[in-house]
């Protein structure tokens, strides 16, 4: 049954209302909910896992990768997780109400800078259900509210989540509707929710590039691009072959389901001979399919072919294009042309490669001698992320609280007229 316009029109006038509500309340109430939030999950594991027993034994069925299926996956370990990182982020500085800055100008206005929320926050995203909680766990503390449409195939997952969460939020002194599930399972939903724009205040996609570039073309709310990862690692001609080894098996391999893990290596010419066969061994040994250059392939014949396909790849699995490039500047060149600007890696010792890759290489994030799996709210520091935002405008990289807030400026007189 299709969901009519009416009724996702209807949720965001309730965000609305409750986002009025949210904005002004004090930390100790938001960290509260959030707290609460976190034990009703363990506390309702079972019921969760049931639900999500359901969406995967569907995806099963219909064929599903077993990249996607992963995603889509709850156990008791991710859900302690998941209640980990609401703990987390209750446990960080609230952004809103701090002054970004301010002065009092010669006539003794007083001028302030101050964080508030953006309001009513939309997130659309593909099967992984913990992107529910983590969604409505960094909305509620940024004071938003959080309208969620996750993709039917977690649908089971993510209404048992939403009502978890939000008898919790209630329970706390929240605003119930702080939290919602987008009504409907259907794409027509999805358009209604982008068609809401003067209730909805942002969108942020949360996938594949399918949806994203759907969001983002056809969207008159104004959205945040959350990008697909096509990562690279770059070993210099002055790299430390161990650790250029190192960082290599573990961008690739730690988790390939994630936007953050490497999906292209490319190699200095000058140091191919010795490290290619090494390189090459160790993703042989941890399952990776390489799809290789010339190069590559005379050193392994195994390799499959690369194609400009490969290149561009957003792989999610075991796979990996490899290459070899002559300079620096072949291996720079090679990124701006086929990266979807998130992550770049190089290592080396040289301080004059690092900095001229930090600069020239136009992603959201650039690591020397790390992985490519840093790329992430947690891991910087920053508690769970909506997403990683690939665009300029607005945000950048990982989004945690701050990057969920807007400012206003505050003008403090004493009867001044202009």
């Amino acid at each position: 049954m299709n969901t009519s316009a009416e009724d996702v029109r209807a949720s965001a006038v309730r965000a609305r209302r409750a986002a009025g509500l949210l904005a002004p309340l004090p930390r100790a109430t938001k960290d509260a909910a959030l707290l609460g939030m976190a034990t009703a999950l363990i506390d309702r594991a079972a019921e969760i896992l049931a639900a999500n027993e359901v969406d995967t034994t569907a995806a099963r069925a219909a064929g599903t990768s077993d990249a996607l299926v992963d995603r889509l996956t709850l156990t008791p370990a991710r859900i302690e997780a998941m209640a980990g990182g609401l703990r987390q982020v209750a446990g960080l500085d609230d952004p809103v109400g701090e002054i970004v800055r301010g002065r009092v100008l010669a006539n003794g206005l007083e001028l302030r800078q101050v964080r508030v929320p953006l309001g009513v926050v939309g997130i659309i995203y593909e099967a992984r259900p913990n992107v529910t909680v983590d969604a409505a766990g960094l909305c509620v503390k940024s004071g938003n509210a959080a309208l969620l449409r996750g993709s039917a195939s977690a649908l089971h997952s993510n209404r048992v989540l939403v009502d978890v969460l939000r008898g919790a939020a209630e329970a706390a002194g929240l605003p119930a509707d702080a939290v919602q599930l987008v009504p409907g399972a259907d794409h027509e939903s999805v358009k209604h929710l982008m068609r809401l724009r003067g209730l909805v205040d942002v969108l942020i996609p949360r996938g594949g590039a399918g949806l994203i570039r759907t969001v983002v073309e056809e969207s008159t709310v104004p959205v945040i691009e959350t990008g697909v990862g096509n990562c690279h690692v770059y070993v210099d001609a002055d790299a430390d072959l161990d650790v250029a080894l190192a960082v290599t098996v573990n961008a690739k391999t730690q988790k390939v389901s994630v936007c953050n893990s490497a999906e292209t290596l490319l190699v200095h010419a000058g140091i191919a001979a010795e490290f290619l066969p090494r390189v090459l061994a160790a993703l042989g040994e941890a399952g990776v399919t390489v799809h290789g250059d010339e190069t590559v392939r005379a050193v392994d014949p195994s390799a499959v072919p690369a194609t400009d396909e490969d290149w561009a790849t957003e792989y999610l699995s075991l796979d990996m294009a490899v290459g070899v490039v002559n300079s620096l500047d072949d291996a720079i060149e090679h990124i701006r042309r086929w990266s979807s600007g998130h992550t770049e890696a190089i290592v080396t010792r040289s301080l004059a490669a690092s900095r001229r890759f930090i600069a020239a290489c136009d992603s959201a994030a650039v690591m020397v001698n790390a992985s490519t799996r840093f790329t992430d709210g947690e891991r910087f520091g920053m508690g769970a992320e909506i997403g990683i935002s690939t665009q300029k405008l607005h945000a950048r990289g990982p989004m945690g609280l701050t990057e969920l807030t807007s400012t206003t400026w505050v003008g403090i007189g004493d009867g001044h007229l202009v």
